[in-house]
């Protein structure tokens, strides 16, 4: 099995962090998401992964990909040179994916649930050509709406309906046994220009077509789930993640009060604070004379006199002064 990462996207939705860097490589409980993610695959049997890469800064994901798990997984990373939506995201992996069982866990979504109780929820369904996780949400019309037969196998797919046939959303997870199919979907999309919801060309639609052309396709439940291309949700991400660490209380967070869960990134300097619950700090940085909670703090940010929450403050940062609620991107200054 193989696993395919679509991380070409340009991140608008978290500015300013993602002027600086990938939306994958936005830090949060310890690594970046792209590490939260590599690690989860990590624990199941999946050897090789196909990361889709593109912009100006695709080389931090390519990087870190390597550095990071290059002893664990043969990597291969393909470009998207035009963001086009998922579906042709996920198409420019055909050279090095088709006939491959697929695991496609996309490149901004963490789960609560692990990757193997996926592939252990596919294996125990009925033979089929794939599955995908689903939620019951109650607002369908946000994401892609799968509908089932009275046999649980899909009948429709619908990116972001106005009228959705189902609230079972799609979630962000797919397993493929037939990706020849797949593929001859999404080049049918991309060759033949069949763009869907946003002028993209999606996946989900894809999915449609290969039931259309009788494939069985399969569910199975996935538990809550975090779109980390957005603010609020990647500091809830940032909690729930940090729920699940625990803090040690080293020689660099003595003289301050530290309210776990947090994460401490080396060689950083916290005097006369207060830190936590729900923060994670990064290599490098520098808080004093602060109050810190439910925040992620970036490389070698520097912090002095301010009281914040639900705050991110990207790397090479200054922040000086009173304050609340921030989202600072990479190298500013704020003094208040």
């Amino acid at each position: 099995m193989k696993a395919i990462i679509p991380a070409a996207g340009q991140g608008t939705r978290l500015y300013p962090q993602t002027h600086t860097k990938p939306k994958g490589m936005v830090r949060l409980a310890g690594k970046p998401i792209l590490g939260h993610i590599l690690q989860n695959i990590a624990e199941t049997n999946v050897e090789e992964v196909v990361v889709v890469v593109g912009g100006t800064m695709k080389d931090q994901i390519i990087e870190y990909s390597r550095s990071a798990f290059s002893e664990r997984f043969a990597f291969d990373f393909v470009e998207q040179e035009n963001a086009k939506g998922l579906g042709h995201s996920i198409y420019q992996a055909e050279s090095v994916a088709r006939g491959d069982e697929l695991l496609i866990a996309l490149g901004d979504m963490l789960f609560e649930n692990k990757f193997n109780a996926f592939l252990d929820a596919h294996d125990e369904l009925p033979e089929s050509d794939g599955s995908i996780g689903v939620k019951e949400v109650s607002e369908p019309n946000h994401y892609g709406v799968v509908e089932m037969n009275e046999d649980n196998a899909v009948s429709r797919l619908v990116e972001k309906p106005d009228d959705p046939p189902s609230n079972f959303a799609i979630s962000g997870v797919y397993i493929i046994e037939n990706s020849n199919a797949l593929f001859d979907a999404l080049g049918n999309l991309v060759n033949n220009d069949i763009r869907g919801a946003g002028n993209e060309f999606q996946l989900t639609d894809a999915l449609q077509m290969m039931v259309e052309q009788g494939c069985n396709l399969r569910t199975f439940e996935v538990e809550d789930w975090y779109d980390c291309g957005r603010p609020e949700t990647l500091l809830e991400a940032n909690r729930v993640l940090l729920e699940r660490t625990k803090t040690d209380g080293d020689e660099q967070l003595r003289g301050s009060v530290i309210i776990p869960p947090i994460d401490a990134g080396e060689n950083i300097t916290v005097k006369g604070s207060v830190i936590g619950p729900y923060v994670s700090i990064d290599n490098g940085a520098t808080i004093e004379q602060s109050i810190v909670a439910n925040s992620i703090v970036g490389q070698n940010a520097v912090l002095q006199g301010v009281n914040i929450s639900e705050s991110i403050v990207g790397s090479n940062t200054d922040v000086h002064g009173e304050a609340n609620n921030l989202n600072v991107g990479d190298n500013s200054s704020i003094y208040f």
